[in-house]
């Protein structure tokens, strides 16, 4: 599939707070952030940088807010795990967490504050974000044009490499193109083989993922530090148990009014579905589970 490529550095500083699925980048050329396609295009800081969002995955969260009460974050153990081999991979080195006095966020620094590379990008999401595969090193084309990705390429993306350590998970949104779905979702049953990696291993003792197994939900603490599960269900749960929900049972009409609109993939025929009531189930009244893995799930972008 053609994707722009821009070359430039992906950018860290002491008031930076990347994640595993999101990082700084600022273009060569900064006129270049014109040339991504979307509704929303993304608007540089005055230092040229725009928030780079990596296509097909998510990772847990670090800082959520959402729409309703504070901001909570998924279980630190994966989620920094996520943070810290996503800069890495990238090219920083001495990764620092500090806590800004003025509004208690945690902050990333490392050395150096910038390291060279690239982006494949469809287009920007709503939030204005660059939607986009990242790559280190020297670019596979001329920057400020389109070139053919293709699945050899994206096995030499960040976005891959999350996955086959098992410290993300695959999250297709539709225009994104089948056989690049498909490797992704091989590299995520490649990260699950034998006792997993990252958060597919679920052996005796270890924290691991429960999203198709159930998390019991008795409180906030069940999602920010009991329970691995798929970072767009924690986001929905967050926000119901922000808007003071002590019990499960509004949860389904509040995941219909939510209204994710996506397909079942292995659905015959795949037809899109409103509300992720539809593939959530609730027993024993506190106990939720999806019932589709999320590779298998197709999200409407518009």
């Amino acid at each position: 599939m053609p994707m722009l490529l821009i070359k430039g550095s992906f950018h860290l500083s002491g008031r930076t707070r990347p994640d595993g699925d999101t990082v700084a980048f600022i273009p060569d050329y900064v006129g270049e952030w014109k040339l991504v396609r979307g509704c929303h295009k993304p608007e540089p800081a005055k230092d040229g940088h725009v928030d780079v969002r990596l296509e097909g995955i998510d990772a847990l969260e670090t800082h959520y807010k959402g729409n309703y009460g504070t901001e909570e974050r998924q279980p630190r153990k994966f989620a920094d795990a996520a943070t810290d081999t996503l800069l890495t991979w990238l090219g920083f080195t001495d990764i620092r967490r500090t806590v800004d006095p003025e509004n208690g966020h945690e902050n990333i620094s490392a050395t150096p504050d910038r390291v060279p590379g690239f982006v494949l990008t469809r287009g920007s999401d709503t939030f204005g974000r660059c939607v986009a595969l990242v790559g280190r090193g020297v670019p596979p084309g001329a920057s400020g044009y389109e070139i053919d990705v293709k699945t050899r390429l994206l096995k030499q993306t960040a976005n891959h490499h999350l996955l086959t350590e098992g410290l993300a998970y695959p999250t297709f949104y539709s225009g994104f193109p089948a056989d690049l779905r498909r490797e992704l979702a091989a590299a995520t049953q490649q990260a699950q083989a034998g006792p997993g990696k990252g958060v597919w291993n679920t052996t005796s003792g270890s924290l691991g993922d429960v999203t198709l197994t159930g998390a019991k939900i008795t409180g906030m603490s069940s999602i920010t530090d009991d329970a691995v599960i798929l970072p767009k269900l924690f986001r929905r749960l967050k926000e119901y148990l922000s808007l003071g929900n002590t019990s499960l049972t509004c949860l389904p009409a509040y995941l219909g009014g939510a209204a994710d609109r996506f397909r079942i993939l292995s659905a015959d025929p795949p037809r899109f579905l409103t509300g992720l009531h539809n593939i959530v189930e609730i027993t024993n009244s506190e106990t939720v589970k999806m019932t589709h893995p999320s590779e298998d799930l197709l999200f409407d972008e518009k």
